[in-house]
């Protein structure tokens, strides 16, 4: 008899999010009302306001409820029952580093394969992208994710549209996630915006000379080097760090044929 899959616990934010997000549905929190503070939340629950305050993300990211700083947390509109079986599928229990994972692995053999298959107009779209991110580092315009753009028009520089797809499902899940969300904050800054935008010119120069083992490494080291500065911000102890994942030594050390 086959053995039906048992789907992973939840996470105490991912429960007290889904129980605020029931209330609003079920019309205790009208659009446009205020929801408790996240002191008579976390009271509520008998949770810390750090778990509160993800749930809460995660509300948001869902567009359910706008948090303005200095004013409080409001309900923007009442969701949708058909949206439970998406919405479950992008908060399932996936870390950041996890995720950080899956993209290296998957992302490093993009890279050489566009190496091969990229266009001059793919080439364009990814030079005008890095142009219009130096453009905004200069500003300090964050208005725009040219970062994740960046990765977008790579793996679709691949011409394989399921390459592109799962590429981009990958992203779905990040920005999904509350952890990743908060992670964000660290590594967004104008400094670490001009790391990544270095990293990004790097891979861009190997796809232009056709080097395919250059895109390889030009991408892996630049999810290294994310790795690395998120694991500066990370806390080690705590019950969620997914860290661990990347104690193991890389899968493919050798070179690309």
């Amino acid at each position: 008899m086959e053995k039906m899959a048992v789907p992973p616990e939840k996470k105490q934010y991912q429960e007290i999010g889904d129980d605020l997000r029931n209330h609003i549905i079920q019309g205790l929190h009208p659009v446009g009302s205020r929801l408790p503070t996240e002191r008579m939340i976390a009271e509520k629950y008998g949770v810390s306001r750090t778990i509160v305050r993800e749930a809460l993300l995660m509300l948001e990211l869902q567009g359910v409820v706008d948090i303005r700083q200095g004013s409080g947390v409001y309900v923007m509109r009442i969701p949708a029952e058909n949206e439970e079986e998406e919405e479950r599928f992008f908060n399932s229990e996936i870390g950041p580093f996890e995720m950080l994972q899956a993209r290296q692995l998957l992302e490093s053999n993009i890279a050489a394969f566009a190496a091969k298959m990229a266009t001059k107009a793919d080439i364009d779209n990814l030079k005008r992208i890095l142009e219009q991110e130096q453009r905004a580092i200069a500003l300090n315009d964050t208005s725009q994710d040219n970062n994740k753009v960046f990765h977008l028009l790579l793996a679709g520089s691949s011409q394989n549209q399921m390459l592109l797809e799962t590429v981009e499902s990958i992203w779905r899940h990040m920005d999904a996630s509350p952890l990743w969300q908060h992670m964000r904050g660290h590594i967004e800054t104008r400094a670490y915006r001009l790391k990544w935008m270095g990293d990004h010119q790097t891979i861009l120069a190997a796809l232009r000379r056709r080097d395919v083992m250059g895109a390889w490494q030009a991408m892996w080291q630049h999810l290294e080097n994310l790795k690395h500065s998120m694991l500066e911000f990370s806390d080690a102890d705590a019950p969620d760090f997914d860290g661990y994942l990347f104690e193991s030594v890389p899968i493919f050390q050798g070179k690309l044929q």
